[in-house]
């Protein structure tokens, strides 16, 4: 499903990221850099919620905005109960929307706010997600004392905390269009092949975008997928050009690939992932890009992998959904 926004534009951004973000070839783009994964707190969760809190905290500097000036927060995170977003959004005071799509959360957040600010309910809003590396792996893949070596298709979940502040004011970038994805199920099992559990639903929304608005790839100075990792990017474009007959070779890449430098930094193995994977790299860089005239028409499509570790220790297949939306700079 694929609905154009009129009146939808991104007023500021925020990014907030940990060390091993910071070794990567963004370094200079991010808003501020926290060297310890603790952030000083006594939990690799209260440390998430710091992340998340600090983005949030500048986007308010950023965009020269009081907390009571902010009409609705719309935030999601990996924890449990998206913990993270609801204690980090608290001191905003706002009416709040939690949401979850995994890693595909960043864009179902634009999508969610473009709507409600879209017809006219509200006047701006926060979209906010967050990760943690250790907050992650504790949840997903405890215990990690256990140090089990992963295999090279294996991604690393990015910390840190990204913020965006939507608004019916028109600035530099419009918020253009949108697609719901649909849950997608490729007879997949593997929790640490994320690539080809998600590159199916990437497939699936890019089509479906592509289609409802009669567009093709070259319509797009850029279309970045969230965090398929090195072997589901070479998946994704293997399996539009034999399903859809649809070359993405031209202008096409993954978040996950663009955050490290996994040349060097080993253990992210295939590339990062989690929530705020797709959002430091779209927040820190390629909003600058249209801001600055680099990119003219850009299509974001997070991707998301629908699981638990329960539903992986029954054997049963990953679900996977991606969401995207078309970003323009304004004339």
């Amino acid at each position: 499903m694929t609905h154009q926004f009129q009146n939808v534009y991104i007023d500021s951004y925020s990014t907030v990221c940990g060390p091993y973000e910071a070794d990567g070839p963004l370094r200079k783009n991010f808003d501020k850099i926290h060297q310890d994964l603790y952030c000083g707190e006594d939990s690799w969760e209260q440390a998430e919620v710091h992340y998340l809190e600090d983005s949030l905290k500048l986007l308010l500097k950023k965009a020269s905005l009081e907390k009571d000036d902010i009409e609705m927060v719309i935030s999601g995170d990996l924890m449990n109960q998206i913990t993270a977003s609801c204690y980090a959004s608290l001191f905003l005071n706002a009416p709040f929307l939690g949401i979850y799509s995994a890693c595909a959360t960043s864009v179902e957040g634009i999508l969610v706010g473009s709507t409600f600010l879209e017809n006219g309910t509200i006047n701006n809003c926060i979209t906010a997600c967050s990760s943690h590396n250790l907050s992650s792996e504790k949840q997903f893949r405890n215990p990690t004392e256990y140090g089990a070596p992963k295999p090279k298709t294996a991604t690393f979940t990015a910390t840190g905390g990204a913020s965006l502040l939507l608004t019916r004011k028109k600035t530099k970038i419009k918020v253009e269009s949108g697609t719901v994805g649909k849950m997608v199920d490729f007879d997949q099992t593997d929790p640490l092949h994320m690539g080809a559990v998600m590159a199916p639903a990437a497939a699936d929304t890019i089509y479906q975008h592509l289609k409802d608005l009669k567009r093709s790839p070259s319509d797009y100075d850029l279309i970045l997928t969230g965090d398929l990792g090195l072997y589901g990017r070479e998946i994704l474009k293997e399996y539009m050009q034999k399903t859809y007959e649809i070359d993405l070779s031209q202008n096409y890449n993954d978040c996950g690939c663009l955050l490290y430098d996994y040349e060097k930094q080993k253990e992210v193995n295939a590339g990062g992932s989690g929530p705020v994977c797709s959002a430091l790299v779209n927040y820190s860089t390629i909003l600058k890009g249209l801001e600055d005239g680099t990119y003219k028409r850009v299509l974001l499509v997070a991707t998301g992998a629908l699981f638990s570790p329960t539903t992986v220790f029954q054997k049963d297949h990953i679900l996977s959904i991606a969401h995207a939306v078309s970003l323009e700079a304004t004339k």
